[in-house]
């Protein structure tokens, strides 16, 4: 089980999958977030208010390029803690901000980087 929370604690989210890596990418706007990815299937998340999901989150989803995932912050602190797949009938998973966690229950996974720019591969 690992666990996360926006700075503030008003989002906070769980997974029972272990990811097998985290992926840091430096797309345009995974670059600007600073976001280490735990990809995990969606039925595996919980959010911590399971009657009003999106309470905290901000009204608007930053959907960009292909138009395929949303990314969510917290409209308190402002910290992104995951993207949702906007297309669920083609992959069920989904992105958790793993710089969500506490840092010594992350520190043995592996990070990988991943060239969101330019050649769309990892490049470790």
């Amino acid at each position: 089980m690992y666990s996360g929370r926006c700075h503030c604690g008003a989002i906070t989210f769980e997974t029972t999958e272990s990811p097998k890596w985290l992926t840091e990418c430096n797309c345009s706007i995974c670059h600007r977030l600073g976001s280490l990815w735990a990809h995990v299937q969606i039925d595996t998340v919980t959010f911590n208010d399971q009657q009003k999901p999106d309470a905290a989150l901000t009204s608007i989803r930053y959907v960009q390029g292909d138009k395929s995932l949303a990314v969510h912050s917290c409209k308190i602190c402002g910290c992104t803690t995951h993207w949702e797949n906007l297309h669920p009938d083609t992959s069920s998973v989904m992105a958790l901000n793993f710089r969500m966690c506490e840092r010594t229950a992350i520190k043995e996974i592996r990070i990988r980087k991943f060239d969101g720019a330019d050649t769309w591969s990892y490049i470790d």
